[in-house]
């Protein structure tokens, strides 16, 4: 089967810089996939999914269609909107069924070899890979592939799970896949497309989120609703952790290769990572951050005149702690969104300016009053700091931070962008301390079961959570085989794209 990748890169540099420079103080989700078969321009409907899904993912993004003879590629760095937004460019991906993906690297920039899916043409015919997520096993399984003379191109762990169908014993495609899959260990949920099949996985525990639906009866795969929503095809069910959808035509089957394993799903999506306008895990993400707030109200309430979103991230959770302490919600910081790659590799006075660039106070309900700012996490506290700054010096009588999720003290090693422990504010310092680093008058943040109650209705078991809650415990529920020496997959991946 042929293969045609026209174009390869807009741009053509092979390396760019971040394109939200100004957001190193928050967690990063590293990537999106949309997959589609059975339908008319296919690769329109995937670019769409994916510009719905911008928000998982804003350094690449890359599509691959099947026209029934011949695969199609487009990879891009750089946003969805500015490299599929044309008919020549969306021309060029022909066919009834395609699969794209959103990448945010862990480095803060990009390479186009790195940009996803994955095409390999295979003894049995093509298949196009991406996923989401990160298999804590893939130094491991590089070094055993490289080993059986398999050649890596690019540095990414997607890569792995190509060569391991390329080098199954199976004969069969879907067979050599489970083979694969068997082999992993990690959190992740992967689409792929072959010349007959739209296929879709999740990890045992269903860490990563990935989700079934349907537009005029062709099956999609894709990481949120949201993504449906854009396109107006109807939700049919989340994935199940460890379920393997194989859709062919409009038949839909589900195969379970892996024995049963407790259920861990992310539990940072609700608090940052979804689009609120998603439901994820059957939760309307919108409405478990409004209860967040409510939840932090009840816990640190304090006297106030102005509850004060964070932009935008805090917003439902400002709703929330508003609703529940009867005090006035006011937009009392005004985002602007159009700050990103007019500022690639920007000058270091105009960093300086970051924060500034993109928020401004809105001074009349700020001034004199008594202020709760409310804010999804604290990551660096770099941000925070200048954002109380800003409010104090537009007249704050009282700045009060309240944060909807707990103390950020353990990096994450499954699929999310975050810096190392020592760089975690509240990895080094106490509550207080913070409250004094960020400048605020007092600093609270929801609690562990505060959380749960608002997610899940439940307060955390000790003995068997229910959400991947890593990075707030430090309990890792999927294996991390590859750390050494201290050594994460994020820093060894980092220092082998650096080489």
């Amino acid at each position: 089967m042929d293969f045609a990748e026209p174009n390869g890169a807009s741009g053509g540099t092979g390396r760019l810089a971040t394109t939200r420079p100004f957001d190193a103080d928050k967690f990063h989700e590293e990537c999106g996939v949309f997959g589609v078969l059975g339908a008319d321009d296919a690769a329109a409907l995937v670019a769409l999914g994916l510009h719905a899904l911008q928000h998982r993912g804003q350094e690449a993004a890359g599509i691959v269609s099947y026209d029934g003879r011949q695969f199609h590629s487009h990879k891009s760095l750089g946003h969805v909107g500015e490299n599929f937004n044309s008919e020549e460019v969306i021309g060029k991906l022909p066919g009834r069924a395609a699969m794209g993906h959103n990448r945010y690297s862990t480095t803060g920039e990009t390479v186009l070899r790195n940009v996803q899916p994955l095409f390999a043409e295979l003894a049995m015919g093509g298949l196009a890979v991406a996923h989401n997520g990160n298999l804590t096993n893939s130094s491991m399984l590089k070094r055993e592939l490289v080993a059986r003379g398999c050649i890596f191109q690019s540095t990414m762990d997607t890569e792995a799970i190509i060569h391991l169908i390329a080098t199954s014993r199976q004969q069969d495609l879907l067979d050599r896949l489970v083979d694969a899959m068997r082999q992993l260990t990690g959190a992740y949920s992967l689409v792929a497309l072959t010349e007959n099949m739209l296929i879709g996985a999740r990890d045992p525990m269903g860490v990563r989120p990935l989700v079934l639906g349907r537009l005029d009866g062709a099956p999609i795969l894709t990481s949120e609703t949201c993504a449906l929503d854009i396109i107006g095809a109807e939700f049919v069910r989340d994935v199940a952790p460890g379920e393997i959808v194989v859709c062919e035509g409009e038949d839909v089957r589900s195969l379970a290769p892996f024995p049963p394993a407790p259920t861990r799903f992310c539990i940072f999506e609700y608090v940052y990572f979804a689009r609120p306008d998603s439901n994820v895990e059957g939760v309307g993400v919108y409405e478990a951050r409004k209860r967040i707030g409510a939840e932090l109200a009840r816990e640190s309430g304090i006297d106030a005149d102005v509850v004060i979103p964070v932009p935008d991230s805090g917003v439902p959770a400002a709703v929330g702690y508003a609703a529940e302490a009867a005090i006035p919600f006011e937009l009392g910081i005004i985002r602007n969104h159009y700050v990103g790659r007019t500022f690639i590799e920007p000058s270091q006075n105009i960093r300086d300016f970051g924060v500034k660039l993109k928020h401004n106070v809105n001074r009349p309900q700020i001034d004199g009053k008594r202020v709760v700012l409310v804010d999804d996490s604290i990551v660096r506290g770099t941000t925070s700091r200048k954002i109380v700054q800003m409010v104090r010096d537009a007249g704050a009588a009282e700045v009060h931070m309240r944060i909807a999720s707990p103390p950020t003290m353990h990096p994450c090693f499954y699929g999310i962008d975050t810096p190392s422990r020592e760089e975690l504010l509240a990895s080094r310092l106490s509550i207080d301390e913070t409250r004094d680093y960020i400048g605020a008058d007092s600093l609270s943040y929801v609690t562990m079961d505060g959380l749960y109650r608002a997610v899940g209705g439940q307060a955390r078991d000790e003995g068997a959570p229910a959400y991947c809650d890593a990075c707030f415990t430090g309990d890792y529920p999927v294996p991390l085989i590859d750390r050494n020496g201290g050594e994460t997959v994020r820093q060894l991946s980092l220092l082998a794209e650096r080489a």
